[in-house]
């Protein structure tokens, strides 16, 4: 990143959102030009759920959400009265994808004694039939307490982060088969190559992985925990099993590491390790400078907010008081 051009960047974009009344929030796995520049601009780089609550602590009636289309959908669900913007409105997610909402509601007809659960990856619609929404650091405790009431569970859409739920809790779930691109990739054979390479070194994973992948991690969490334990790891080698995005928060708290992408070649594969979301990617400075000659804005239906803002805010209840009871973060 050459720092006169960023200067004059970020000069440019401070003026841009004062002039458009805007906010720009950022999600971990954008590139680092982005991240910075959310940053330096008096807006913040976060995972999706607490993009969306920061989104309801500003006073900007324009919110610019620099990540993928269902990122936006939450912070739009969260903030109904403020105008939601993305990059690219064609940055979507594979996990969304997977799992549109006529198909997934006949999968919850089958099963309608099971209380729903849905990862936070997923569309507004599917939000909005579901009973309960949930990120990767909160699933563990908030499907222990359903099942600790006698709730049967329907889990969507990832199935290696359900296969991580039922393995860690012996809770027997209904799943969704759905999966994310870049964290399916990662290979278990080029990873133990990789830490038997380093030598001394620490692995991160990122629960949307495989299970042989999870197995092989010193810590698994969401991209916050990932990101704090990189911190306070006292290894010089880190091997990150996640989108690469994540690495500007690790190195920018931890220089004097080495950090190394966890490797998805197989054999005759042209690349060791293509841990990059294509999605992600396509946010870039000059659609930033664009998002308002472009149609970019978010757009929902009074009863999808209505009934997807019930899911989510039944899982911030809970995430509220289960870490104010645990006396911990995520």
């Amino acid at each position: 990143m050459n720092s006169i051009d960023y200067k004059e960047k970020l000069r440019f974009v401070k003026n841009f959102l004062k002039s458009n009344d805007a906010k720009l929030i950022a999600h971990y796995y954008v590139n680092s030009e982005i991240q910075k520049l959310a940053e330096d601009s008096g807006g913040c780089v976060a995972d999706s759920l607490q993009m969306a609550k920061y989104g309801t602590q500003q006073k900007e009636s324009n919110i610019i959400i620099a990540g993928v289309k269902f990122m936006g959908e939450t912070s739009k669900i969260l903030n109904p009265e403020k105008n939601i913007y993305v990059l690219d409105k064609d940055a979507t997610c594979s996990l969304d994808e997977s799992c549109d909402v006529k198909s997934f509601q006949n999968f919850i007809d089958l099963h309608p004694d099971r209380e729903v659960v849905v990862y936070a990856n997923t569309s507004a619609k599917v939000k909005a039939i579901s009973d309960w929404v949930v990120t990767s650091s909160i699933a563990i405790p908030l499907v222990e307490n359903l099942a600790s009431k006698g709730k049967k569970i329907i889990w969507a859409p990832d199935k290696y982060l359900g296969s991580y739920i039922e393995d860690q809790t012996g809770i027997d779930m209904v799943v969704w088969n759905g999966a994310c691109i870049v964290h399916e990739e990662y290979k278990t054979l080029e990873l133990k190559n990789l830490i038997a390479k380093l030598g001394d070194c620490e692995v991160l994973v990122h629960p949307e992985s495989p299970r042989s992948v999870i197995q092989l991690a010193d810590v698994v969490g969401s991209t916050t925990k990932l990101i704090n334990a990189s911190q306070t790891s006292k290894a010089k080698n880190i091997i990150v099993a996640t989108d690469s995005g994540i690495f500007y928060q690790m190195k920018k708290l931890s220089p004097e590491k080495n950090f190394h992408e966890a490797p998805t070649e197989g054999k005759g594969a042209t690349c060791k390790s293509c841990g990059r979301c294509p999605w992600m990617n396509m946010n870039t400075y000059q659609k930033l400078i664009n998002i308002f000659n472009s149609d970019n804005e978010i757009h929902l239906d009074d009863e999808t907010i209505h009934f997807a803002k019930k899911s989510i805010n039944r899982m911030i209840e809970f995430e509220d008081r289960y870490y104010i009871k645990q006396k911990r973060v995520s």
